[in-house]
């Protein structure tokens, strides 16, 4: 069984739920406290030992590249003013040369094929997908436990978590042969099913182990929900000759492709930090104190 050893990161997203600051930033490098998204997410692929990140990008997203680069003017007024605490965070954000890629995704015709479009650096190899604008807080991270799934049981895996039956008709959801534990053989799956007729409250949380037979899957090009390439439609029909399990991974989920998730997501780290909690604490007792006035 060949290792995880590349992941497939698809940041080519318009951002539309997030305008009007999507325009001119990419909704994965808005911040989280005072780092951006995909810092944090770029960080639970190392923690999972992934060596190689390909990220599929789309036009004015440059941003993205220059920040995994080196910032020498910056480095240098660092220090010369011995601040070597950022200089050091600084250093740890970065990829090593040659553990980065970046293709262009021309057109946004959907997640299946901007995974599509890392066929020729994935090569012949299970590798992982990671969707950058869901921030999970995990430890083990949640890429890590999906690997360690892998290392289980082979196959492919899909990282899920439970949901009100009542928003299952907004995700992908998982159907299973049965259900005991947390990695459990998936049957089947669909697309934003419409509601009352999901096969189960456990949707598709955004961190997948896949095999590269899934690139013939997407080679067709079939549209699916949105009139887009859907993964998930690949993942159906792969499934059909390969294996499937659904891992309900231990961490919490922020949707920071959403305007209120990333609100959550800014509250939950910033009350984590121990340099900020109390003064994040305070901040947010006194805006609710001044609400309760009003």
């Amino acid at each position: 069984m060949k290792p995880v050893r590349k992941a497939v990161m698809p940041v080519a997203g318009l951002g539309t739920r997030v305008l009007p600051v999507a325009k001119s930033i990419p909704k994965n490098m808005l911040n989280v406290v005072d780092r951006p998204i995909l810092s944090y997410v770029v960080e639970e692929a190392k923690a999972a030992g992934i060596e190689h990140i390909c990220f599929i990008t789309g036009r004015g997203q440059e941003a993205i590249e220059h920040y995994f680069d080196r910032q020498p003017e910056i480095e240098d007024a660092l220090a010369a003013k011995g601040k070597t605490d950022l200089l050091e965070e600084m250093a740890g954000e970065l990829l090593q040369p040659g553990q980065m890629s970046f293709v262009r995704q021309t057109a946004p015709l959907g997640l299946g094929h901007a995974v599509w479009c890392a066929r020729d650096v994935i090569g012949d190899e299970p590798f992982a997908v990671i969707l950058p604008d869901m921030l999970m807080d995990a430890s083990p991270g949640a890429l890590g436990q999906a690997i360690s799934a892998y290392d289980q049981v082979g196959g492919n895996i899909i990282v899920v978590e439970a949901v009100p039956d009542s928003e299952t008709h907004k995700y992908g959801v998982v159907s299973l042969a049965g259900r005991e534990g947390r990695l459990n053989q998936m049957t089947g799956m669909v697309e934003k099913p419409a509601p009352g007729t999901a096969p189960s409250n456990l949707i598709v949380s955004g961190r997948y182990v896949l095999q590269p037979e899934i690139f013939e899957a997407l080679s067709v090009h079939q549209k699916g929900a949105g009139g887009e390439i859907q993964l998930t439609d690949a993942m159906a029909r792969l499934m059909t000759s390969q294996k499937f399990h659904a891992l309900e991974y231990d961490g919490i989920t922020y949707d920071c492709g959403d305007k209120i998730g990333l609100l959550r997501a800014n509250v939950a780290f910033a009350l984590k930090r121990p340099d900020l909690a109390p003064a994040a604490r305070a901040a947010i007792e006194l805006l609710l104190g001044n609400q309760a006035v009003l």
